[in-house]
């Protein structure tokens, strides 16, 4: 986007949204065994920014994240949870530095965020006129971020990992149908950690959250694994005093 497109827009910011106020987005999802995020790269820059939008006057808030994702993911029924607000003063007006004071992305916002959790398959990246790239991208090998997004990032999986404990998590990351494997593999891309395979298992099926499936995933020259899926229900009344 040139300059002169910048102001532009920065008119039509003014004419339609709420100024001050922004939303931001981190949007989850699993893919070979790892936990990746959601990134756009912003042209001419080698920076990086979550996926992330302006509240419509006419919009509610929870109802403009929805929009925002839909128009990044083309995905409609995603899982939503806000978890933060950031609001420092100068938080992102230094990027727009040289542009006039009253342009709308000079201005200050205080951001509501929200973390997402996607079926990875389902999901195919949109990019905007800002953006040069858009593509997942491992939480373990993340790229330099603009202004606070990475501590806005830090913050979801943080939230993320404390919840895993009581809410059924793997129901939007993982497909309908897994393997016990599989579910392990997810609970240690998002905590960080490698899980002896017995204890999970033990704990897993102790909480009696899974239903099992009377088919099995083809394994080649292996036993065919059991598939399993979540009894939603169970899962989040089990987990909530649950902790590994």
């Amino acid at each position: 986007m040139t300059p002169e497109q910048i102001l532009q827009n920065s008119k039509e910011l003014w004419a339609t949204c709420i100024p001050h106020l922004s939303v931001d987005n981190v949007v989850f999802g699993f893919h070979d065994t790892q936990l990746k995020v959601l990134l756009l790269q912003v042209n001419e820059h080698d920076q990086w920014l979550l996926p992330g939008g302006y509240v419509r006057k006419n919009e509610n808030v929870n109802n403009a994240v929805k929009r925002v994702l839909k128009e990044r993911t083309g995905v409609d029924d995603i899982f939503l949870h806000q978890f933060a607000t950031f609001g420092d003063v100068n938080r992102s007006e230094a990027f727009f530095d040289g542009y006039p004071d009253d342009l709308w992305h000079k201005q200050r916002f205080i951001s509501t965020s929200y973390y997402a959790l996607v079926d990875y398959t389902k999901v195919v990246p949109v990019l905007d006129e800002f953006s040069l790239a858009s593509e997942w991208i491992n939480v373990d090998s993340l790229p330099n971020m603009m202004m606070d997004h990475r501590q806005i990032l830090d913050t979801a999986l943080a939230v993320l990992r404390e919840q895993l404990v009581y809410k059924p998590i793997g129901v939007n990351l993982l497909p309908e149908e897994f393997t016990l494997t599989e579910l392990q593999r997810l609970y240690e891309a998002i905590l960080g950690v490698k899980l002896n395979r017995g204890n999970f298992y033990r704990k897993i099926m102790k909480y009696d959250i899974l239903v099992k499936l009377n088919s099995t995933r083809s394994g080649g020259a292996h036993r065919s694994p059991d598939l399993y899926k979540f009894d939603e229900d169970k899962y989040n009344a089990s987990l909530k005093s649950y902790s590994w």
